[in-house]
């Protein structure tokens, strides 16, 4: 007899629980051998002062958030104009479904690419995310109707998603450890500078003296084609990078680019190293769900609350700030950019003013004040906002001091999705984390608000408010409790 089915059952289970933990055994030991390669080139890129080639990589990757930046702002500067007949003639809740199929393409084009990233490389994603997003913006300023302008949305979305994955795991891999943290703050934040041009650039383009209704909101989407086709031609030189070719058995390449961001960095020929041997090992989605849920699992928890809390605070607010400015404070459209303009510039303000603390007070205390004042100086906002004692002017100077500490916050946690996570599936990593935070607190967002605002009365828009704060909230006492203390550390002992 071969035993009761009980009992073949537990013979069964018994023999696939060694059989996994042999598979993980070996692929640890896999792993190890590749991340030592890593380990040295990581050794070596920390070591270097700034140079030309990292002002280069910033100006040519970082850019991303600029475009992103771009994108949303001018449709929150022109969603009011998109309503009128010599536009679109869109409704609120169209304009909200607008602003939420941007965001679900986003969260596809992050999943998808954020696999090829990790599979194919950081550098061959370069051109093709930004290609995207150029055919997007082109399309959306050649929308005819609200189906042509979802569809345009929706591609733009994916190409910027794709460009999140590939552009945060570049640069964090190439920049020194002791600056990583103020770098990626700065870089995160930059997306404010696009936010600054948007706003700026709409105060012409729907001014009615200087272009016509049908012309000035298409002309804003054309801004963010000419900027990415110029950027396209930049990323060219712009390496491979190198701890993504070890981690994928491409050793001497590994050696031979090393060699060559030392060279450009200290303006002397340095020869390429001798590293370890080279040893494939499996990546993918199932490799990184297995490290989330076990060994990853409390920074898991961590990284979505982060993710979660500041993409609902924002696209809560931005996506719908014109249309609560213009309905509520009486705002004309043509104006609405005089009250975003200076929002985008303290957003970028503050992670640019604030990046260096995260580097020397650390990851964890910054992180957990950063999104604690941000919930505070929100609940301040909502409620005099509801209290009827906020004008269009003291409205913003309220939302300007709320995102000058917001800002800095989600750009923490954009950093800490990169930092925490095995090297192997960084870009897969940051990809899974956006898209979990941007659909659980950033698609439903402007379709949510956008219906409260259509109610008329500002009292579900400032409950929509608080509910923010109280994500934020929640965030900052998380960051406290679990947060990781990343400073000055590399990305291979980070992995640990």
């Amino acid at each position: 007899m071969a035993g009761s089915p009980k009992a073949r059952l537990g013979a069964a289970i018994s023999r696939r629980t060694e059989a996994h933990r042999a598979w993980i055994g070996e692929r640890g030991e896999l792993v190890g051998r590749a991340r030592g390669a890593s380990s040295v080139i990581g050794e070596r890129l920390d070591r270097l002062g700034w140079s030309p080639f990292h002002t280069l990589l910033i100006f040519a990757l970082g850019v991303t958030w600029i475009l992103d930046g771009l994108e949303v702002t001018i449709v929150g500067s022109i969603g009011p104009a998109l309503k009128s007949a010599a536009a679109l003639s869109l409704s609120d809740a169209q304009i909200g479904a607008a602003a939420s199929a941007y965001v679900f393409g986003a969260v596809c084009g992050a999943l998808g690419f954020g696999w090829l990233t990790d599979r194919y490389g950081r550098k061959p994603m370069f051109a093709i995310t930004l290609g995207l997003y150029v055919l997007g913006v082109t399309l959306s300023a050649l929308s005819v109707d609200h189906l042509s302008f979802d569809a345009a949305r929706l591609l733009t979305g994916l190409g910027i998603g794709g460009e999140y994955a590939a552009i945060n795991s570049a640069i964090d891999e190439m920049i020194p450890a002791r600056l990583r943290g103020r770098v990626d703050l700065a870089v995160n934040g930059s997306y404010w500078l696009g936010a600054a041009m948007g706003a700026a650039g709409s105060l012409l383009l729907m001014d009615p003296a200087i272009l016509p209704a049908w012309l000035g909101w298409r002309l804003g989407f054309a801004i963010g084609g000419a900027l990415g086709l110029a950027v396209i031609v930049l990323r060219r030189h712009v390496p491979e990078s190198p701890r993504w070719l070890a981690l994928h058995g491409e050793t001497e390449q590994a050696a031979e680019v090393l060699a060559g961001i030392e060279s450009r960095a200290t303006g002397r020929e340095v020869a390429p190293v001798d590293l370890p041997p080279p040893r494939r090992f499996a990546t993918g989605l199932l490799a990184l769900l297995h490290a989330m849920a076990t060994s990853h699992r409390t920074r898991s928890l961590y990284v979505l609350v982060l993710m979660i809390a500041q993409a609902f605070l924002y696209n809560a607010v931005f996506f719908t700030y014109g249309l609560v400015l213009n309905r509520y404070e009486g705002v004309p459209e043509g104006r609405i950019g005089l009250y975003i303009l200076p929002l985008a510039i303290t957003n970028f303000a503050g992670p640019l003013l604030l990046g260096h603390l995260f580097d020397t007070i650390g990851r964890r205390r910054m992180i957990a004040a950063t999104y604690a004042l941000s919930a505070l100086l929100m609940a301040a906002v909502a409620l005099g906002l509801g209290a009827g004692k906020l004008t269009a002017t003291t409205q913003t100077i309220g939302w300007m001091a709320v995102f000058f500490f917001a800002s800095a916050a989600a750009s923490s946690a954009y950093l800490t999705a990169s930092e925490v996570f095995p090297p192997e599936s960084r870009a897969l990593a940051i990809a899974l984390f956006y898209a979990f935070g941007t659909i659980l607190g950033g698609v439903g967002a402007p379709l949510l608000f956008g219906w409260l605002i259509g109610l008329g009365t500002i009292g579900p828009v400032v409950g929509g408010y608080l509910a923010a704060s109280a994500l934020m909230s929640v965030a900052a006492i998380t960051a406290l409790v679990i947060g990781v203390d990343a400073e000055g550390k590399s990305l291979e002992e980070l992995a640990l």
